[in-house]
């Protein structure tokens, strides 16, 4: 409380603590807006990995895959061109871009088939994996220091999809790796999407990625059914698979914009603890629509690698927050 010079009954606050209030209100009226946009960007997410589990045994889910990008790639290059015109396709640190698009093929053909052989809830746990291997790729291949609360939440994360792998890997083999390869291969984007910054628009960068990454998972579709595999055989594309692998083009295309949205109004690390709404859904998602029933084994496996992400998160802002006053 300030006072005036007359005496406590006749003050008022100063101007300048009206405008901070003012601020903080605008600042709280952002951050509930932008988790409101980062429950909706999660939530659609979860809704294309439904359509991506009902789709199991009509085809493959590495030509699912294929298909959903080939959608995403031509959507994305019309929008692009009638935005930013011909000349915004262009393809800076060529390198990069190979890698940005080839760790996306790869987390969308594990990731796809972990659906197809898994239960939707556990293969979404293990995929939260992705920050803490994120964080050892960038120490490995970037040479940026890995904090010692990095290596604590790795190891938890790990004991975590070790629990829930335990079933899995005896009903399933060497296939219920598939989700730590998909985590594996978003955290490679994560790192190369790093090296990129800055040379294009972020449309350019997603129409970069969706492009390189079409052209790697039609290969890989291809080489599956040639494999005579009976996993990866492509049959004549029905129609559904067809329908929906439009919508989830669309889904995920819009899923993007609104967390990209959700970052503009309060950043990465504000909204970072939504993530784990996709694990809720997927989980209950995989409970309603496929009788998908988890033991208390495996629900405790999620619990600790959700446990390590936010641990994770907190002593990230912890390091990125100044003390008042600095």
């Amino acid at each position: 409380m300030f006072y005036a010079a007359n005496g406590p009954e006749q003050c008022n606050n100063p101007p300048w603590m009206a405008k901070s209030v003012v601020r903080v209100s605008a600042l709280s009226d952002q951050s509930r807006s932008a988790l409101l946009l980062a429950l909706g960007g999660f939530a659609l997410l979860s809704v294309g990995d439904v359509l991506v589990k009902s789709m199991a045994g009509a085809w493959p889910g590495t030509a699912i895959a294929a298909l959903r990008y080939v959608f995403g790639t031509i959507g994305l290059g019309v929008l692009l061109l009638v935005k930013e015109g011909p000349a915004s396709f262009t393809f800076p640190k060529l390198g990069w871009q190979i890698a940005r698009g080839g760790s996306v093929a790869v987390a969308a053909m594990t990731s796809f088939t972990a659906f197809h052989l898994m239960p939707i809830g556990e293969a979404t746990a293990i995929s939260f994996t992705s920050p803490m291997i994120t964080a050892f790729l960038a120490a490995a291949l970037l040479k940026e220091p890995m904090r010692r609360q990095t290596w604590i939440a790795t190891i938890i994360a790990f004991c975590g999809v070790l629990v829930i792998l335990r079933p899995n890997l005896a009903v399933l083999g060497p296939a219920a790796l598939l989700p730590v390869l998909a985590a594996s291969g978003m955290a490679l984007l994560m790192v190369a999407n790093r090296n990129v910054t800055g040379t294009g628009s972020a449309l350019s960068m997603q129409f970069n990625v969706a492009l390189i990454g079409a052209v790697f998972l039609c290969v890989g579709a291809v080489a599956g059914d040639a494999s005579g595999i009976p996993l990866f055989a492509v049959p004549a594309l029905p129609v559904s698979v067809l329908i929906k692998a439009a919508i989830i083009s669309v889904t995920a295309s819009c899923a993007h914009a609104l967390l990209y949205l959700a970052t503009t109004k309060a950043g990465a690390a504000s909204i970072a603890p939504m993530t784990y709404v996709q694990l809720l859904l997927a989980g209950t998602f995989g409970w309603a629509l496929f009788g998908e029933r988890p033991d208390l084994v495996s629900v405790a496996g999620a619990l600790v690698i959700v446990a390590a992400g936010l641990y994770l998160w907190r002593t990230g802002r912890a390091v990125a927050t100044p003390a008042i006053g600095e």
